[in-house]
């Protein structure tokens, strides 16, 4: 994330496991960074904009349990885990108030965030956010049935993972469309991650998040109640998370923001990674 000299590792002991943090900086209001779902860690999510945030504040990176650092975890991390993992995190470092940012499932968890503890976040920014979708008939049982099924949600992708050719096309196919000067090391560190976990897949709040009628998570409904100043960003090329539904999810916070990235994917953070820093750090001056 940054030079070895200036990233350090903490971990917080959980019933479960142990969460690692990556910490960087000091002083200045603490923003907590929150990763996605599926082959992502902290460090993938957040190579580019840790250093940046790292200037004049302090800020902490979580890997989330079964991700990164946080392996082995032995229990089921789902939504309420996950929030329960934000707030262990801010108690750890006795963090009364925090910015939050958070990309795809950490977007969820970033909004949520703000909903359930809204007390203990001054500005949020949800990067692509899950957690605001719903699908149609038929498709909806669709993806249950592959959350359900371990032959879709995890033995399969974990094929197209075998090889770092198709790594590279699934990186530049669902995550990054435009050209980017890390390419390389964001593929040696997709490798890194499958290698670590021996495979790759959904992870627990991705699977856990459908039900069969309809989604388990679905943050819009409570979207109206988030007080603290809020921005979205987007890339308008997204085919993880179509930009309509940022779109829309923006429009049920009072006062939100939205940052439309043109020709960005999903890992806008990483494709566009000047531009999406900057806007972050003036936001959250």
């Amino acid at each position: 994330m940054t030079d070895n000299a200036s990233i350090t590792h903490d971990w917080i002991e959980q019933p479960e496991g142990r969460l690692r943090v990556a910490r960087a900086g000091s002083g200045g209001q603490p923003v907590l960074l929150l990763s996605g779902g599926g082959i992502d860690n902290a460090h993938l999510s957040w190579a580019r904009m840790m250093p940046a945030l790292a200037r004049d504040r302090a800020v902490y990176a979580l890997d989330w349990p079964k991700q990164g650092g946080s392996m082995p975890w032995n229990g089921v991390a789902d939504h309420e885990r996950l929030l329960g993992a934000v707030a262990a995190v801010l108690d750890h470092y006795e963090i009364d108030r925090a910015d939050v940012v958070g990309m795809s499932q950490g977007g969820a968890l970033t909004l949520a965030t703000a909903i359930e503890y809204r007390d203990r976040v001054r500005r949020i920014v949800a990067i692509a956010p899950g957690g605001t979708i719903s699908f149609p008939p038929v498709v909806h049982q669709l993806l249950w049935l592959t959350a359900k099924l371990p032959l879709l949600n995890d033995t399969l992708p974990s094929m197209v993972f075998r090889t770092r050719a198709g790594v590279a096309k699934f990186v530049r196919s669902s995550l990054i469309p435009g050209p980017v000067d890390d390419f390389e090391q964001i593929v040696d560190d997709v490798m890194a991650e499958v290698e670590r976990r021996g495979g790759s897949g959904s992870t627990d709040w991705q699977n856990t998040s459908i039900d069969f009628w309809r989604m388990r998570v679905d943050l819009r409904p409570q979207l109206h109640t988030i007080a603290c100043p809020t921005l979205f960003i987007q890339g308008d090329k997204d085919v993880g998370v179509a930009p309509k539904h940022t779109r829309a999810a923006a429009a049920l916070v009072p006062g939100a923001r939205l940052e439309m990235i043109e020709g960005g994917g999903h890992w806008v953070n990483r494709q566009e990674p000047e531009r999406v820093n900057d806007l972050v750090r003036e936001f959250l001056a």
